[in-house]
């Protein structure tokens, strides 16, 4: 029997196959959750993000379009969901987006207040948006996740408004287990090394990143996907019922390395 056997909950953030979400999707399946999975609005991204479900052997997955950013969109999944699944028992909050253009070694400073705000608004305020709501369909309690980065607690160079929303994001699921506690939701967050992922790749100078990690990381290499897989099934399992409010480094050990 898996770890997640009659489980069932939401996956957002799987954009092709080598999305952390999808990796994070494919370790819940094998330990026997039910998955649905919201996705970026329009044609191609539905296509792209149904080719990676299928690539895990999903003939028929549960999708609904949704932009995060607008509210009547993610009321519309909650309630899709509600339909569908009843309660659920789990979320995953893999989404994170900013303006590329600003994404870049020496660009922060002139980063447009409106590229900030969207920025935050995306990578950040959308998980207290979907906490709001998945609370109304996980009686029993469960499990809340974000993706994370190093770069909310240092200066990555090129990471720039990105690590601000990361920061932000680690500040609000601290106070969402705060308040979600009582009600049996524990929220927590995974700190990922480098991923070469869609939204990675846009980072500016992220080769060089790439490069530097197994220099200088206790593991002396850069992080799997599928160990980012395994430490989420672990955060929305039985063996982690007394974590909430936590960030877990899966990094090869980079996080403690002070030089």
């Amino acid at each position: 029997m898996g770890l997640l056997e009659g489980r069932t909950g939401l996956i957002f953030g799987i954009a092709n196959d080598r999305s952390i979400a999808s990796h994070i999707a494919a370790a819940y399946l094998a330990e026997g959750a039910t998955c649905g999975f919201p996705h970026l609005p329009g044609e191609k991204n539905e296509r792209r993000t149904r080719k990676a479900l299928e690539a895990l052997g999903l003939t028929e997955p549960w999708m609904v379009p949704c932009d995060v950013a607008r509210d009547e969109e993610l009321d519309h999944v909650f309630d899709a969901a509600k339909g569908r699944f009843d309660t659920i028992d789990f979320v995953v909050h893999s989404i994170a987006y900013a303006d590329r253009a600003y994404l870049k070694p020496g660009m922060f400073h002139a980063t447009p207040r409106a590229v900030f705000a969207q920025a935050l608004d995306i990578s950040a305020y959308s998980l207290v948006a979907i906490a709001r709501r998945a609370k109304e369909i996980m009686p029993r309690g469960g499990s809340i996740l974000a993706m994370t980065y190093y770069g909310s607690e240092k200066a990555i160079p090129g990471y720039n408004v990105m690590g601000v929303s990361k920061a932000a994001l680690e500040a609000c699921t601290r106070y969402l287990a705060s308040e979600l506690g009582q009600f049996g939701i524990r929220v927590n967050t995974i700190s990922s090394g480098p991923i070469k992922t869609l939204s990675a790749m846009a980072v500016g100078g992220i080769d060089e990143i790439f490069e530097w990690v197994p220099k200088k990381a206790s593991l002396r290499r850069n992080v799997e996907a599928t160990e980012v897989g395994k430490t989420a099934v672990y955060l929305a399992s039985d063996l982690s019922t007394g974590v909430t409010g936590e960030n877990i480094y899966v990094d090869a050990g980079y996080s403690i390395i002070g030089l």
